[in-house]
This record gives structure tokens, sequence and C-alpha cells, in this order.
């Protein structure tokens, strides 16, 4: 089988749903899939809707054409702020758009009016992240913009926790934002349907034993698909961390000895050689680099240690069983390795755990929400 590769068990991607919508719906919460650092894949956007997810986002209009194109008839939002110069790709591809720029929502209504179809919105709420979003104090205002508008509804709000500044969503924030829902409708009217209180990083508020008020909604990527909390890295109880593994190949494994950088002249030849300061030691190297994922965000397998890597490779060193040339080192890996590795041009993606393996493109052609055509 070609490497490197990234093979996605599904059935665990699956699971970690379902623990995870069965937990949260306790709460009143529904589950978004995100599926932004898979790219949209079909087969793991099924995935997630077969363990429970209402619906799926996503931050690319590529990928949620990708989507489209491979048969998904679910609601599907883009959640990172239109572009303007894509309004009209996103009237066409994405049933919901997330929005903090009044300009934009304008053209995304312009867009929908000339295509004689409603873009339901979501305006984005700065909690203090500082990424995207209106200023609380704003909100109600930009609000009334929207609902005098045609071609577009106000759906809801949302915010987003610890992506820029690493902001934890406390009690107090979220109940500050809660609050925010209600302010809103009565300055506009509306009923806010959608109260999407944040991503994977709100899950220890989301099941605490505190009121989550009006939010009913979380944005999920890296906790369906790694199974643990953004914040502390640690594994959420009962899910999976293993659902992928990036497989690459060791193309070269030789004794190297470590010089001093000093050189030192040789009275025989008067050319420079290097002295040796330490014993040889074996060096493999693996068939990835800084080029196709973070490197940094790579876990080895006991035994291995990575000393270094370029754009193109990976050097390693193994203290139990020696590699050998050909040999498949199997890497863990962490949301930023994750969605590098995912779009590396080079990467294989096989699917495991229904039984099979399947490449991309080849999928089951099941699931209520999910129709491939």
């Amino acid at each position: 089988m070609t490497t490197p590769r990234v093979e996605v068990d599904l059935s665990k991607i699956r699971h970690n749903v379902e623990c995870l919508v069965r937990r949260l719906s306790l709460r009143g919460i529904s589950v978004t899939g995100v599926t932004k650092a898979v790219r949209g894949n079909p087969s793991i956007a099924r995935a997630m809707l077969e363990g429970g997810a209402t619906d799926l986002a996503d931050a690319r209009v590529s990928n949620v054409e990708r989507l489209r194109k491979a048969g998904a008839r679910c609601v599907v939002s883009l959640i990172r702020t239109p572009m303007l110069s894509q309004v009209d790709q996103v009237v066409r591809s994405c049933d919901i758009s997330y929005n903090s720029e009044v300009e934009v929502i304008e053209q995304l209504a312009v867009a929908s009016c000339r295509a004689k179809t409603i873009q339901k919105i979501v305006l984005m709420v700065e909690m203090g992240d500082l990424r995207e979003g209106l200023m609380p104090e704003d909100l109600g205002a930009v609000a009334q913009k929207v609902v005098e508008m045609h071609g577009v509804e106000l759906k809801g709000i949302a915010a987003n926790f610890a992506c820029l500044s690493g902001v934890s969503p406390d009690v107090a924030t979220m109940q500050n934002f809660s609050d925010l829902s209600t302010e809103t409708e009565a300055v506009c009217g509306p009923f806010m349907e959608i109260v999407s209180g944040g991503n994977s990083s709100n899950l220890q508020w989301a099941l605490g034993p505190w009121s989550t008020g009006r939010v009913n909604n979380l944005r999920l990527g890296e906790a369906i698909l790694l199974g643990r909390d953004p914040i502390s890295g640690d594994q959420i109880g009962g899910l999976f961390t293993d659902a992928f593994t990036l497989v690459s190949e060791v193309i070269e494994t030789k004794v190297k000895t470590a010089h001093s950088p000093v050189a030192l002249v040789d009275p025989t030849s008067r050319l420079p050689r290097l002295r040796p300061i330490c014993d040889p030691l074996i060096r493999s190297i693996i068939s990835i680099g800084r080029q196709d994922t973070d490197i940094d965000g790579l876990t080895f397998p006991p035994g291995m240690t990575c000393t270094g890597a370029t754009s193109d490779h990976t050097v390693v060193r193994s203290t139990l069983t020696p590699l050998r040339l050909g040999n498949e080192v199997r890497l863990q890996m962490n949301y930023s390795a994750l969605t590098r590795i995912m779009s590396a041009p080079d990467t294989t993606t096989v699917f495991v755990g229904d039984g099979n393996r399947t490449r991309v493109g080849s999928i089951k052609r099941s699931g209520p929400s999910l129709q491939l055509v």
C-alpha cells in the first residue's frame, strides 16, 4: 500500500460522535460536525451524520462544494466569514453562513435575491478570543439591519473560543453570551433558533454542573476527530484518540557519525577534516517533512524519537526495533498535524473500521442525510 497515507477509522469517528451527541443532548445542545480539518471529506462527513450530528459545517467554500458534489443534502454552514468575492458561491452551496461584516451580509442579500433564494445568517459575536465577531454592544443594531434586508434571514448568534488568543470559555462569559440572545430578540424581534456557543474547547463547560442557558449548539471538529480537549490536550473520557493514523515509509537507514563543527587540518594532505566527537548513530529517514505536515504535532511510536526534519525528510532514531528500508512507521497526530496532512497533495487517504478499506471516491451509498449521487 502506498505511503505516506492517512488511515481513517470511520467506526471510531462514528463512536466519538455518538458519545458526544448523547452527553450533550442531555443538556439540550445539538452537535454540528465540522469537516474543515479533513477538507470536507464525504466519507468522514457521513460518519459524523450517522453518529448523530444534526448538520455539517466548514470554513471553506471549496470544501462545502466537495460535499455537495458528493451528494450532501443536509444543512451545511460556512463558519468562516464569507469573502466578498465568493458571495454567489456561498449562496449556491451553503444553507447558513456565519457573518461579522454588514457589507458582506448586504452582498449576500443581493446574491440571494438574484438566485431567488434565502441565505440564513448567524452573527458571530466577539467574546474575548479576538479573532472574528461583532462587539457585543454592536450586535443589536446589526441584527436589526439584517432583519430589514431582503434575501437573508437572521437565524441566530455564535461565538468562538480558544483559537487565537487561547481564551477559555468560563461560566460567566457563557452566561453573558446566552443573555445576548435574549437581548437581541428584544431589539429585533425574531426568535434566535441557533445559539451556537463555540467549539470543542467548550465541552468542559457544556458538560459541567452549571446552567447552559440559551446555548443549544456546539460546532465540534477536534473532539470528534481526535477525541481530545483542545485546551488541555487530554483525552476526552470514552472517546477514541486514534481514529487517524499517519503511515510513513523508511527511505534510508545508515550508521552516521556526528562530527565537530570545527574543521581540523590534516598535515598529510593539507585538507580540512572533521573530528568525531561521539559514537556512531543509526539514523533513519521517513518520507514526510514539514511541507507535508506539522512535524512538531506528531507522536512517534515508543522507543522512537525525531532528531530533526526538513521540507521533505524527517530523521528518526529507534532504540527498540532497528528500522529497515521500506518499513512503515505509524504516527499519531494533533489537530495541526492532521489539518496539514489531509491537505498534502501526495498523501493517500484510506478508510478502515467498516470491515473494509476504501480509497477516497469509493464510498458506500447509504445514510439518510448524506446521499451520494
